[in-house]
């Protein structure tokens, strides 16, 4: 579900980018070392941004190194690491657990379901050190997943839950910044939802699998109602990101909220809308030539 919260590379500065490289690199350091080359296969960009946005609140003592990794063995890499590096690593595993969990019973995929065991073997440290949080997601997810399996859940519903899931991952501490952390994951979730059920919502039809975008996919305006429902879940998470003192890196993650999470929705829209002028070219001219 994830693969939204990434920079839009080409209104970035290169230092810009080379400091949002180092905390991905950064994170990938500590998946392999907690959890092995399986931690580093989970890895995602939109971690990336949590690391990057604990950071600049909190603002921890950050160590700079540089390595060289199987992805790129011939160039060293800068690297940073902290507390929330580490933290944004250990909340990649956790989700990917429930992501390889929901396409197992989803769509019955053997090789998600052995890289979730897998990867749940190794979380022992990581349940112990987040008891009370791991106990609050599985309840949302278990909630997540039977309102997904039920006819009557809407885009709001489904989106409300996921949006819970997404605040209890982007708020690391229970302080004074909690609750705004909250509100920011809390709209960037339901964000992300509607994002990924736009994306699929061709592929689940074909497929008989649940999509809460189905009823209104044949709808006249169902793509300005999608970017509607978008952009004012953009706009409540802007609006909670700009209330907390960020300094550091501010840049990089209003790259990030103002521009890259617009990037793959943009591409898939620009997709589906060349699809289907090629649709409906190619039955005009099956008219044509009927006539």
């Amino acid at each position: 579900m994830f693969g939204y919260i990434i920079v839009n590379k080409a209104e970035m500065k290169f230092k810009e980018f080379d400091v949002y490289h180092s905390y991905y690199c950064g994170i990938c350091r500590d998946l392999k070392r907690k959890y092995g080359a399986l931690g580093q296969i989970s890895l995602s960009y939109d971690m990336t941004f949590l690391a990057i946005l604990l950071t600049g609140l909190y603002e921890p003592q950050t160590r700079r190194g540089s390595c060289k990794c199987i992805a790129h063995p011939f160039e060293s890499h800068e690297t940073r690491n902290n507390i929330f590096t580490e933290y944004a690593a250990d909340m990649n595993v956790l989700f990917a657990c429930y992501k390889c969990r929901d396409d197992w019973e989803d769509e019955k995929k053997i090789g998600k379901l052995v890289l979730g065991k897998l990867l749940e073997g190794k979380t022992g440290r990581l349940k112990l050190a987040y008891a009370e949080k791991i106990r609050r997601l599985n309840l949302l997810m278990q909630d997540f997943s039977d309102a997904e399996q039920s006819a009557k859940a809407d885009i709001d519903t489904l989106g409300g839950l996921f949006g819970r899931v997404m605040a209890e991952i982007v708020a690391a501490r229970e302080d004074e910044w909690a609750e705004g952390l909250r509100q920011l994951g809390f709209f960037l979730g339901k964000f992300i939802y509607l994002c990924d059920a736009y994306e699929d919502v061709e592929q689940d039809i074909r497929k008989g699998t649940p999509n809460p975008l189905k009823q209104k996919y044949e709808n006249l305006d169902f793509e300005e109602e999608c970017k509607t429902i978008l952009m004012m879940m953009m706009s409540e998470c802007c609006r909670e990101f700009e209330r907390l003192p960020i300094l550091e890196n501010v840049e990089i993650l209003r790259n990030i909220l103002y521009s890259g999470v617009w990037c793959r929705y943009e591409a898939v829209r620009e997709k589906r809308q060349k699809e289907m002028g090629r649709s409906a070219d190619g039955m005009a001219g099956n008219s044509e030539n009927e006539s």
